[in-house]
């Protein structure tokens, strides 16, 4: 009696893990799988023989293919498509990539932008082939010298859509220049001038076409602590409208990144280039650097840095009377402030529009590599303005 109960906990084991298995697979096995799995179970509990009984059940589960019993590969995507959607749940949780379309938050963060050769970042980086200074510095060489004497050719600006880069053709004295960039782009850093007199050998440009910054968006945070002024926010453009009553989302993109200005309830005004904000229940407007050690730098006249000019957007805003943040709504500007489109033409963003606070610049490798905001001004006077940023962010 005893013998026979040793002799049969085997069979009494494995029988248990089957069953098991054929119940939590219920819903992943085939109806032939089903059928097999039950024909396998019954001749288990019914050999009289336990040992060949088990012995039976384990050639026929060898033969029988289970979800996940397939080949190396299809395991190796099953993988990927876990660690995929992992992947995708962090990212939608927590860290966002983005990439800054324009100039309107330099020097702080770049879009696609020019830098001079003699730049302090090219010093380092033109001793790295082309290959590697497109995968570590996302730039391609911007160079171009006038090989014949005239004049610039307004109608003959041509713009083409590259592999990576845009590219912009023009006419100089009948010769054709093609440059990396946008025609706006291209004519502010080349300096066109249709009423310039071109002489051989002027330099049109000398150095390279940068992608721009591409960073990580914390999205967790605003769950447990609220935006602060000075903080760089990104945020979503849908119901915000221009000035024309064009939503932004048909023109301008679906993210904007700027820095927050005002929280709700803030009362604010823009006298010359200096922001003033009274605080909500306060009852005098402060300057916004007196409040937010952030803006410090937005006020230093140095490296592109220049205030936030006045004269723009909303009348209300643009003649400098006071505007209130509505109660829920936050007041984004540009740090780039007489090349941004930002509060001052759509108004207030929604708090249901705010992705995330910018958190880190993860490519290309440059100064600004690292934790977003953290870098002080370049020590250059930022001087006057170019044709669409100021020449001075050349150097960056």
């Amino acid at each position: 009696m005893i013998f026979r109960y040793f002799k049969n906990r085997r069979r009494r084991k494995y029988l248990a893990e089957l069953v098991t298995l054929r119940r939590s697979g219920d819903d992943l096995f085939s109806a032939g799988q089903k059928e097999e799995f039950d024909r396998i179970l019954a001749g288990l509990r019914s050999e009289k023989d336990p040992a060949l009984a088990v012995k039976n059940a384990e050639k026929s589960m060898e033969k029988l293919v289970l979800p996940g019993n397939g080949s190396s590969l299809r395991n190796l995507l099953d993988l990927l498509l876990v660690v995929g959607a992992v992947a995708f749940g962090i990212r939608g949780l927590y860290f966002q990539p983005f990439r800054i379309p324009t100039s309107s938050m330099q020097p702080t963060l770049y879009g696609i932008h020019y830098q001079e050769a003699d730049a302090g970042a090219n010093r380092i980086q033109k001793k790295f082939p082309p290959v590697l200074r497109a995968l570590f510095f996302a730039n391609t060489p911007a160079r171009a010298r006038v090989t014949a004497p005239g004049v610039l050719d307004p109608s003959s600006l041509r713009h083409g859509s590259g592999f990576v880069f845009d590219r912009t053709g023009f006419t100089i004295g009948g010769t054709t220049y093609t440059l990396p960039g946008d025609p706006v782009k291209v004519a502010d850093y080349a300096k066109l001038d249709p009423a310039r007199e071109y002489r051989t050998g002027d330099v049109l440009a000398d150095g390279y076409v940068s992608l721009g910054d591409h960073l990580f968006v914390e999205r967790f945070s605003l769950y447990l602590a609220p935006p602060e002024r000075g903080e760089v926010m990104v945020f979503t453009t849908g119901g915000l409208q221009d000035t024309d009553g064009t939503p932004l989302a048909a023109t301008s993109g679906h993210y904007y990144i700027k820095r927050l200005a005002a929280l709700p309830g803030d009362t604010v005004k823009i006298e010359g280039s200096q922001l003033f904000i009274r605080p909500a229940g306060g009852e005098k407007f402060v300057r916004a650097q007196e409040l937010s050690p952030r803006f410090a730098k937005v006020y230093s006249g140095k490296g592109g840095y220049q205030g936030h000019a006045s004269g723009m957007g909303l009348e209300e805003i643009a003649s400098g009377k006071p505007y209130t943040v509505p109660p829920g709504h936050y007041f984004m500007l540009g740090d780039n402030s007489r090349f941004s489109k930002d509060s001052r033409f759509f108004g207030a963003v929604p708090r249901r529009n705010l992705v995330g606070r910018a958190f880190f610049t993860f490519w290309p490798f440059s100064r600004r590599w690292g934790l977003v905001d953290r870098q002080g001004p370049v020590d250059v006077p930022t001087g006057d303005p170019g044709l669409a940023t100021f020449p001075v962010m050349y150097k960056q």
